[in-house]
């Protein structure tokens, strides 16, 4: 079926009427303002998560985006779900007040296990990733097979840390409602001949107190960065950082009954999890790493790095899920909530969770000239091992709640469960070479080699006799890109990569193949894009076709051996992509959509087919315009619109859905110099029109949820340089 890009199906009444009378006063300010306005930004290199750092994105073969440590403050972002503002790839995948960071890209959920790097060496992401000490966020859209041994088709998100600069005072006070403060300092410093040696200091601490009820907490953070040139081409890089986050968790609503509650008639500040014997999810993370760069020869180079991370958490909930009896039975309503609004608490408590990882990774890269042809190489080898050690568990039934969060319910008996224990290895040989064919055209190829070494076990004997389980894999994941210039502004491209994911039947005695491994799930991307730029503006277009098998659960799975884990057919999406930013005069305008087409294919059950995947738009918008105001001082007055389609709420019924929605951010900063300090005012209004929609709507632990679209919300900031 050819992809047909369906108009956004969202009322926009008041934003298209802000935006219609931002564009007329544009036209206006263009014609009056012939003064020539320098676009920043195309020149750069390619972020550091695409392979490619010698090269611009904008001559670069594939799609990624940047947000800089400027753009995340004016956006007013302290937690990685503010990722979802910048790009209308990029969406909410259970992102959870108080819980850690959950996105799709393309339409595909991201592996918090996999699919998360930092400065380029992977992480884990189930904790809460702290902002504060980010240079920049990057996030690679589709073919992650290029930079991942395992990882979800989507794409890739890197976090990139501050390094020292010359000389930097900056301090940061800032204040979001109901009354959550924030206190931040930013110090670096150089020393020593030539500023051969630096040091950054980042610390924070913030007074969590939301709009959503029952949600205060705190969080912190202290970074550390220094780094050393010890003789002309060899620079040693050492980083330190400590972040922890202490706050209860806001879960979602959910379906009543057969229906989808009307949005308007539900408070967004309530959390179900509210109740006496509720407890507050606890993170804490400690991450450290080592570089060191040598330069070779004036076209060589040698980069070694290492990076390590501790992450403690203490995950506690009182869980609303379906209605059961208190034999645990569940007449009716099992994925969902009643339709007089009640539902069933269950009591999760998951303390002393730790999850150590650990990646070393040496590469050389280069330019090498073989008669007329150039080539400029990287190779490398990554290591990489994760430990996961956990306790039993408490998954156990309470008693009954209400969606206005007012009905008091009992605590569970407290009966436990075994948790899993995970040991993970992985060897990843790669090598990237991107060829100057003719002047007009190049050759971008990608290998990697991955052999993976993974093993679990249950935290306690278990009475079913399971035992521990071991997987050894080794796959081979290419990646080919052909680029031609149209014009020296204009680039065309065409690529194809594969990606590499593994599954393993979990351990329960329901499976009749439990602990056993599933062949490596393969997935794989087709991609045709085009780029321009000019003098004061950007556009970028791309048409994807990704292809991703499924393995799913076949059977009853209500009792003993009733149910297989078994890769059954594939998700396949395929999608158009549209981004621009332009200025003129005193204006600057950034827009950019997504068109996509998700569906099921080669289920066994044929009716599964063709359905779309639950929580994924068909088409999602993100457009802004920022004007510049001399009569204000030269403050800059934006106005963004995120805007999303419907979403399908159940897997196996997708004529259940979420309405579309579009949401109106209106934002303002103000810079005033002095004698003694440059101060930064920022001033946001997030949601202005106060809009009541359902935001997400994830099926995620084989239950329906909903999260509401935040109230409208006022921030202030100020941030003083010295």
């Amino acid at each position: 079926m050819a992809l047909q890009p369906s108009p956004l199906p969202i009322p926009l009444r008041p934003t298209l009427l802000a935006l219609a009378c931002l564009a007329v006063a544009a036209q206006s300010a263009a014609q009056s303002a012939p003064q020539t306005v320098t676009v920043t930004g195309r020149t750069e290199r390619a972020p550091a998560i695409t392979g490619f750092g010698d090269q611009s994105l904008a001559t670069s073969p594939l799609a990624a985006g940047v947000a800089s440590a400027e753009q995340l403050a004016d956006a007013g972002a302290s937690t990685l779900a503010a990722l979802t503002r910048f790009d209308p790839s990029v969406g909410d995948a259970y992102n959870a007040e108080g819980y850690w960071s959950s996105f799709a890209v393309r339409g595909y959920t991201l592996d918090n296990r996999y699919n998360f790097r930092r400065d380029g060496l992977p992480i884990n992401a189930e904790t809460a990733l702290g902002l504060g000490n980010l240079e920049r966020l990057e996030w690679l859209k589709g073919a992650s097979g290029i930079q991942a041994g395992t990882s979800a088709p989507g794409g890739l998100v890197n976090l990139v840390v501050k390094r020292p600069v010359a000389q930097l005072r900056r301090g940061t006070l800032g204040w979001e409602a109901d009354g959550t403060l924030t206190a931040a300092v930013d110090w670096s410093q150089r020393f020593g001949p030539s500023g051969a040696a630096g040091l950054r200091l980042n610390a924070s601490a913030t007074r969590l107190d939301p709009q959503v009820r029952d949600a205060q907490g705190r969080r912190h953070l202290l970074a550390l960065a220094a780094d050393l040139s010890l003789a002309p081409g060899s620079r040693l890089e050492a980083e330190f950082e400590a972040t922890g986050q202490r706050q209860p968790s806001v879960p979602g609503f959910s379906l009543l009954g057969p229906t989808v509650p009307d949005a308007a008639r539900i408070d967004p500040r309530v959390n179900l999890n509210n109740q006496r014997w509720t407890q507050p999810v606890v993170f804490s993370g400690r991450t450290a790493s080592l570089r060191w760069t040598q330069r070779l020869t004036p076209e060589w180079q040698l980069v070694a790095h290492a990076m390590t991370q501790r992450l403690r958490t203490d995950d506690r909930t009182a869980f609303p899920y379906g209605v059961y009896t208190a034999d645990y039975a569940c007449p009716a309503w099992c994925d969902r909530y009643a339709p007089d609004g009640t539902f069933s608490f269950w009591e999760y408590v998951s303390d002393n969770e730790r999850r150590t990882s650990d990646a070393a990774e040496v590469h050389v890269s280069g330019r090498l000239v073989i008669g007329p042809v150039v080539h400029r190489l990287q190779a490398g080898v990554l290591l990489t091992r994760y430990q996961g050690r956990f306790q039993d568990q408490v998954f156990d039934l309470a008693g009954t709640g209400r969606i206005d969060g007012l009905l008091p319910a009992a605590a569970s008996a407290g009966y436990t469960d075994a948790n899993t224990n995970r040991d993970e290895r992985s060897t990843e040989w790669s090598l990237r070479d991107a060829v100057r064919l003719a002047p007009a055209w190049q050759l971008w190829a990608g290998l990697r080699h991955v052999q993976l070494d993974r093993r679990a076990e249950r935290t306690s004997p278990a009475s079913d006799g399971l035992r521990a389980t071991r997987l050894e894999q080794s796959a081979t994941t290419p990646w080919l890109a052909l680029a031609h210039d149209l014009t020296p502004r204009t680039l065309v491209y065409a690529s194809w990569g594969r990606g590499l994911e593994v599954d393993v039947a979990p351990n329960r005695a329901r499976y009749v193949n439990a602990g056993q491994p599933l062949p490596a799930l393969a997935s794989q991307q087709l991609e045709f894009g085009a780029k321009h730029r000019g003098d004061a503006s950007e556009l970028t277009l791309a048409a994807f076709d990704i292809d991703r098998p499924l393995a799913v659960d076949l059977g009853s799975c209500d009792a003993a051996r009733t149910c297989r884990r078994a890769i059954d057919g594939s998700a396949r999406h395929r999608g158009l992509e549209v981004q621009g930013n332009w200025r003129a005069g005193a204006w600057q305008w950034h827009a950019g959509a997504m068109w996509l087409q998700a569906e099921r294919r080669g289920a066994s059950e044929a009716a599964a087919n063709g359905r779309r995947p639950v929580n994924v738009p068909d088409a999602t918008m993100r457009a802004g315009a920022t004007w510049r105001a001399a009569a204000l001082g030269g403050a800059d007055l934006s106005a963004l619109v995120v805007a999303e389609g419907d979403r399908v709420a159940l897997p196996y019924d997708d004529t259940v859905r979420i309405p579309g929605w579009s949401r109106l951010d209106l934002a303002v900063r103000w810079m005033v110099r002095t004698d003694a300090a440059t101060l930064t005012w920022r001033a946001g209004l997030d949601n202005a029109t106060d809009l009541r929609a359902w935001r997400e709507a994830p099926y995620q632990f084989g239950h329906a949820y909903l999260f509401p679209v935040a109230p409208r919300t006022w921030r202030v900031s100020v941030q003083a340089d010295l």
